[in-house]
């Protein structure tokens, strides 16, 4: 799936094109994802001028000057596709700019989704009201993580993932973070102590920024509007690299937690 670091690089990319441009064409070529597409979606974008790009956990946002904010999830194997030369089976979404670029919301699996939001309500939107703050924003700090972790005896990999504690954090960045700031993912979130929490916030933004800078983690069908693929995934330190040294003589172990699977090093990992 898409994580914060794949979907801001697609963000990105779509600002290259979308930014400022006036939206000529829109065509749905399918009635939903993973729910059905916003009945007025069509009419609310044509003609509609972008006014700035976001992103808000691990979703995509389109603002435009009618007050309204298109928000779009990229699901397992959602991506955006950037000037393509022929529109295919699983384009779902076709934007066409005024200067006559091409966009594709492209989603073989289905399991995105798009919608359509009063801008001024995005704070209140169910999705987000319920988020905790921005990985990468001030509101994550070690005092916070403090609060929310007190008296919890919830694994700390598991509590990080979720999304009314941390927005937009998923299982690859959560496995690297935490080796990075040397704490063990099965350990009970109330018993990290606070220079621990202190070492796992910038490990958390070092981790999810390198990514960001890579264009994200390329695994099986995600790639950059551009059509690149993400390249962190070779900056791995423990995830997806079971049996191979962590670079400290032992060996990186795996086990599943929530039904993921969870990488670390049993003796980086206190």
């Amino acid at each position: 799936m898409p994580e914060l670091p794949e979907v801001e690089t697609t963000v990105r990319g779509l600002a290259r094109v979308l930014d400022g441009a006036r939206i000529a064409r829109v065509a749905v070529n399918r009635p939903d994802l993973r729910r059905p597409f916003p009945p007025d979606l069509v009419q609310a974008l044509t003609g509609a001028r972008v006014t700035g790009l976001d992103r808000r956990a691990k979703y995509g946002l389109i603002h435009t000057d009618r007050d309204s904010t298109m928000i779009f999830h990229l699901g397992m194997s959602g991506r955006w596709r950037i000037e393509p030369e022929q529109i295919e089976k699983h384009d779902h979404l076709v934007l066409e700019t005024d200067a006559g670029h091409v966009l594709a919301l492209n989603d073989a699996r289905r399991f995105g989704s798009v919608d359509l939001v009063q801008t001024a309500a995005l704070d209140i939107w169910p999705a987000f009201a319920a988020m905790g703050p921005e990985p990468l924003g001030d509101g994550l700090t070690a005092k916070h993580l403090a609060k929310a972790f007190a008296g919890r005896s919830a694994p700390i990999k598991q509590l990080l993932l979720d999304q009314a504690i941390v927005a937009g954090l998923g299982n690859i960045y959560v496995c690297e973070a935490l080796f990075r700031a040397g704490i063990r993912p099965d350990k009970a979130a109330g018993q990290v102590s606070r220079p621990a929490l202190g070492r796992l916030v910038p490990a958390i933004r070092t981790v999810l920024a390198e990514s960001i800078a890579a264009g994200g983690s390329t695994i099986r069908d995600y790639a950059q509007p551009s059509g690149e693929l993400g390249y962190f995934a070779t900056a791995w330190q423990v995830y997806g690299r079971e049996g191979e040294s962590c670079g400290c003589g032992q060996s990186v172990r795996r086990f599943v937690q929530g039904g993921r699977s969870t990488f670390w090093c049993a003796k980086c990992q206190k």
